[in-house]
C-alpha cells in the first residue's frame, strides 16, 4: 500500500514538474516575441550579452560623440559667418583707404573717413569678442570672458588663450571648434613686420583724424596692410570651411556605424519571429497532449483495469 502510494505521488509530481516546464517555455517565448527581446537574463547566452553590453557603450558614447560633432558644427557656423563680417569690414576699410590717398580730398574729407574707419574698427572689436554657442569668447580659445580688451588708448589687444578647444569626433579623431583671434588677425604688412588687422584699423582712423601733410601717404601705405589682412581673413574660411566638411564626414561615419550597431543588436538580442512562432505552436500542442494525457491516466483506476 506504501509502495503504491509513493508510486502515485511521484508520478503526479513528475507530471506537474514537466507540464510546468513546458508552460515556462512557452511564457518565456510569448514575452521574447512581445517584448522582441530574446535574451531575458545574461545566462540565457553570455557571450551575446556581452556583447550586447559592448554595444550599448559603444551607442552611448556615439551620441557623445555627435553631440559634440553639433556644438562644433555651430560654433564652426558661427565663426564662418563672422569671417564673412570681417572680410566685408576690411573691404569697406580698403574703399576708404583708396579714397583717403586721393591727393584731391581736404583735410575734413579725411578726417570724416578716419571717423568711419574708427567706427569700424569698434565693430572690429566688438565682432571679435563674439560669443560661442556656451557662452564664452568665440575668438578667445578657452577663456571665459573676452578675447579683445582695449586700454586707455583704445587700442586693442588679445587676453585669450593660445589655442581653440578641440571637440571629439570619435575613433580618436576631433576638431577645433573655433579659430583664436591671432590665428586670423595677425599677418606680416608688405615690410614684413608682424602686425594685425585691429591695430592697422587704429592707426590709420588716428592719422586721417589727426590730418597733417603724411595723411595720404599714410592711406596708401595701408592699403598693402589691409590686403594681406584680408588675405589671412580668407584663409581662415577655408580652414574653418574644411573643418565643417570633416565633420560632416565623420558625422556620417557615426551614422552608418549606429546603423550597423542597431542591425547587429536587432540580430544579436531580438528573437527570430518565424522560428519563435513556430516554437510557441509546438510547445502549445505538446503542452495541450500532455495535459490531456494526465488527466486520463490521473482518472484512470485498478478497478477500471480489472472490470
Amino acid at each position: 500500500m506504501t509502495i503504491a502510494s509513493t508510486s502515485t505521488s511521484a508520478f503526479f509530481d513528475r507530471a506537474t514538474i514537466d507540464l510546468a516546464s513546458l508552460r515556462a517555455q512557452a511564457e518565456k517565448i510569448q514575452g521574447q516575441i512581445s517584448s522582441g527581446i530574446k535574451l531575458t537574463t545574461s545566462s540565457d547566452d553570455p557571450l551575446a550579452a556581452s556583447r550586447l553590453r559592448s554595444l550599448s557603450r559603444l551607442e552611448v558614447l556615439g551620441k557623445i560623440d555627435t553631440s559634440a560633432a553639433q556644438r562644433a558644427t555651430v560654433d564652426l557656423n558661427l565663426v564662418d559667418t563672422a569671417l564673412n563680417q570681417f572680410a566685408n569690414y576690411t573691404i569697406r576699410a580698403q574703399e576708404l583707404a583708396t579714397q583717403a590717398a586721393s591727393a584731391t580730398l581736404s583735410p575734413t574729407q579725411r578726417a570724416s573717413i578716419g571717423s568711419e574707419l574708427a567706427q569700424i574698427h569698434g565693430g572690429l572689436v566688438s565682432l571679435a569678442n563674439t560669443r560661442d554657442s556656451a557662452g564664452k569668447a568665440l575668438f578667445g580659445g578657452d577663456s571665459p570672458g573676452d578675447a579683445y580688451q582695449l586700454n586707455t588708448a583704445g587700442s586693442a589687444s588679445y587676453i585669450g588663450t593660445g589655442t581653440a578647444g578641440t571637440l571629439s569626433l570619435g575613433d580618436d579623431q576631433g576638431v577645433a571648434r573655433s579659430l583664436t583671434g591671432p590665428e586670423f588677425l595677425n599677418f606680416n604688412d608688405p615690410a614684413g613686420n608682424s602686425t594685425d588687422l585691429l591695430a592697422v584699423m587704429k592707426s590709420l582712423a588716428d592719422t586721417l583724424q589727426a590730418g597733417g601733410a603724411g595723411a595720404a601717404a599714410a592711406a596708401g601705405s595701408a592699403l598693402g596692410s589691409l590686403a594681406n589682412g584680408l588675405d589671412a581673413i580668407t584663409t581662415a574660411q577655408t580652414i574653418v570651411g574644411s573643418r565643417l566638411t570633416w565633420i560632416d564626414l565623420s558625422t556620417e561615419r557615426q551614422q552608418a556605424m549606429g546603423e550597423a550597431r542597431t542591425s547587429e543588436q536587432a540580430d544579436i538580442g531580438a528573437p527570430d519571429l518565424a522560428s519563435s512562432l513556430a516554437r510557441l505552436q509546438q510547445l502549445s500542442t505538446v503542452l495541450e497532449a500532455s495535459q490531456s494525457s494526465f488527466a486520463r491516466l490521473a482518472g484512470l483506476s485498478l478497478f477500471d483495469l480489472i472490470r
